[in-house]
């Protein structure tokens, strides 16, 4: 049971190095092409916005495969994607062929929190995701700032080759440790397309939706604001990302353990600490670093588990459709980045980039209405059928 999970967070350590390294190393992409941050942010929305759109409908085709399968053929072009792009091609090209892996992003992951979750027993089922997502984690803390520090010493080619690696080891580790998963029963697609019948699946998406819009607003552009706003240097920034990611781990692995208790408290608690509490801190502080290293601690803790909890969230609300339903999800946290993204962008080019924590203020308040909307919904529910029992 563990083994799966293990080998299917070195997947998802893989997947979101090459997905996310480019936070790191955007000056350097903007410089290099002579374009403003914001229009290299494009890298990121333009993958996040084909993540989103493609998603569902992916999911959907691929939720009959062997899931090894579709891990490693989703691994794979990760890798040809990072080795093409390491060659530095024209903008309109390096764009291109980022977005080309997009396809199959949520295809890896519904595949592997679905074979973590048939493996494991109902009560243990929360902490193997746990394990799984703290691919999130073990990327932000090592494999991703380790791709900015390689670009800050030589070039940000490297940052790209090193990604080429991750994904090979990731690949390899898949191939030889995950067994064959062929699905038993192929589910058919008006079973898993039901459940968005279900409000409480519509609400979660939109509270995944938000909660990511909040978070890549100011993530998104994490080593532009170092830089500009707390007038931290680029070697430097890389090891701010690498405290980033290290409270990041405890992040996830103190939300594995509370989820299993109540996963609504655990969702609005993890929001607010890091699309309220934490934007208002940064706004408010200034450049000493007896401000910015226990914010950027704080903001580790809070971030990472975003995944989990989308996970989670979503899981809970559809247990019957589990590939289609983290698909959904990994749809809507795409989308999040995508408006996310772009509205930091936005921001950036009309005010600044000192504005960024205003947005992600107002869409983490947005995800908290949401899961405050669902918890609402449910628990008339629940005192419907309770009065129903006793009637």
């Amino acid at each position: 049971m563990k083994k799966i999970a293990y080998a299917s967070c070195l997947g998802v350590i893989g997947i979101l190095t090459a997905e996310f390294a480019v936070i790191g190393i955007m000056p350097q992409i903007a410089a290099h092409y002579q374009i403003t941050m914001d229009q290299a942010g494009i890298l990121m929305s333009a993958f996040a916005f084909v993540v989103a759109v493609a998603g569902p409908f992916m999911s959907l085709l691929s939720s009959g495969f062997d899931r090894k399968k579709v891990m490693m053929a989703s691994l794979t072009l990760f890798l040809i994607a990072s080795v093409v792009s390491s060659f530095s091609p024209p903008f309109w090209l390096l764009l291109a062929i980022r977005i080309l892996p997009a396809f199959l992003h949520s295809v890896y992951y519904a595949a592997a929190i679905a074979a973590v979750i048939n493996v494991a027993q109902e009560k243990d089922q929360h902490k193997m995701m746990a394990i799984a997502l703290s691919g999130v984690s073990i990327a932000t803390v090592s494999t991703i700032p380790l791709a900015t520090y390689l670009a800050s010493l030589f070039t940000w080619q490297y940052s790209f080759v090193f990604q080429s690696v991750i994904c090979l080891l990731a690949l390899l580790c898949v191939y030889r440790v995950m067994p064959a998963m062929p699905v038993k029963v192929k589910p058919t697609i008006g079973s898993q397309v039901k459940i968005l019948k279900n409000p409480s699946v519509i609400l979660s998406l939109l509270m995944i939706l938000f909660m990511f819009a909040a978070e890549f607003s100011l993530y998104s552009y994490f080593a532009g604001y170092l830089y500009d706003v707390k007038k931290i240097n680029a070697i430097s920034i890389s090891y701010f990302m690498f405290l980033f990611g290290i409270a990041g781990l405890a992040g996830t692995w103190l939300a594995g353990k509370v989820l299993s208790r109540n996963i609504p408290a655990t969702t609005i608690g993890f929001i607010a600490a890091c699309n309220i509490i934490i934007p208002i801190f940064l706004y408010l502080s200034g450049i000493s670093i007896f401000w910015i290293v226990p914010l950027i601690t704080l903001w580790g803790v809070a971030y990472a588990p975003g995944f989990l909890i989308a996970t989670s969230s979503i899981s809970s609300a559809a247990p019957g459709a589990l590939e289609f339903s983290n698909g959904m999800a990994a749809s809507f946290a795409n989308f999040g980045i995508t408006i996310g993204t772009l509205t930091g962008g936005a921001v950036i080019a009309a005010y600044g980039v000192n504005e960024l924590p205003y947005v992600a203020l107002f869409f983490g308040c947005v995800a908290i209405i949401m899961t405050l909307i669902r918890i609402s919904i449910e628990r008339k529910k629940s005192t419907k059928m309770a009065i129903l029992k006793t009637a």
